[in-house]
């Protein structure tokens, strides 16, 4: 009980709240806090910097994606709340280690310190390191919520092949590998569909496994969440271009210029970019609506990356 409060202003204070998702993102959040004090804590402060990484005020919207897609398709979300929590440990290794000064060197993550800042070098790779093993730690919990072990597998098996060296770590190599030189289109869009597009697909792919989805409906779905990821990429890039402030992008704007990083504007240019990224979603729109027996919440969701400010 004593997580209830936390995790509450955790939900009150997330930038990307979506009307309509209160339950469920109060759920996660609970379900995330308890986790973390009661399975993820450390000697010498590293319990510390992992808590500070994965509760910091976030969008969620990997998780959400989770238990919207257990729900899309005729599943009780609750039962993919261990899914949620590990997409979204993994989604907060990702976000430390890209944080540090060999990779983006970025001092602020969510409008706070990163955690690198915050707790040293040392421990933003220790936490990264362990928020990655805890994620499939609590993957494995889906068998205590009734899904079946086979599924359970699948789901290890999806989500460690969305984070691996074939999607994200690769395309965080990529990313900076291309930084300072003139982007194509092509390159860019391979880094963001490795280093984003993976991890959506794998969060709506699993929850459609805990929702007791057949094979062919999860692999659709987890394309969808592909082009999805593309496209909230495309409008993170747009984002670093025009928020105006820390306070309204959470990070400093205009370091991706800056640091000559490989981005979608940088590409094709802002107007096509908007383009691209409006008719990715459409797709995806489609998509799921033709793939899932309820897709109203995932829709919701959806529609909300194209909208979003931040």
């Amino acid at each position: 009980m004593a997580a209830r409060p936390a995790a509450a202003r955790a939900v009150a204070g997330s930038r990307a709240f979506v009307p309509g998702f209160e339950p469920l993102a109060l759920a996660f959040e609970q379900r995330l806090a308890r986790a973390l004090r009661e399975r993820a804590d450390g000697p010498a402060r590293v319990g510390q910097a992992l808590r500070w990484a994965a509760l910091s005020p976030g969008k969620r919207v990997r998780p959400l994606l989770v238990l919207a897609a257990c729900d899309a398709v005729g599943g009780a979300w609750r039962r993919a709340l261990p899914a949620a929590v590990a997409v979204e440990c993994v989604h907060a290794f990702s976000l430390v280690h890209d944080d540090l000064p060999a990779m983006d060197d970025d001092d602020y993550r969510r409008g706070r310190l990163t955690t690198h800042k915050k707790f040293g070098d040392a421990l933003g790779v220790l936490a990264g390191d362990a928020l990655l093993a805890f994620a499939f730690e609590e993957l494995s919990r889906l068998s205590g919520e009734g899904v079946p072990a086979p599924r359970v597998v699948e789901a290890v098996r999806r989500l460690a092949h969305a984070a691996g060296a074939l999607q994200l770590v690769g395309g965080q190599a990529l990313d900076v590998a291309a930084e300072g030189k003139k982007p194509s289109a092509r390159l860019v869009r391979d880094i963001h569909e490795r280093k984003t597009g993976a991890l959506f697909g794998a969060a709506i792919a699993l929850g459609a496994i805990a929702g007791d989805a057949d094979a062919r409906t999860v692999d659709a779905l987890e394309a969808a969440g592909r082009m999805a990821g593309l496209a909230f990429q495309i409008q993170d890039d747009l984002l670093n271009v025009s928020a105006r402030s820390l306070r309204t992008l959470g990070k400093r704007p205009g370091t991706d210029a800056a640091r000559g990083k490989a981005t979608y504007p940088a590409a094709v240019g802002e107007a096509r970019a908007r383009r691209d990224a409006v008719g990715l979603l459409r797709s995806v729109r489609g998509a799921l609506a033709r793939r899932c027996a309820r897709p109203e919440r995932l829709l919701r969701l959806v529609d909300s990356l194209a909208k979003r400010e931040r």
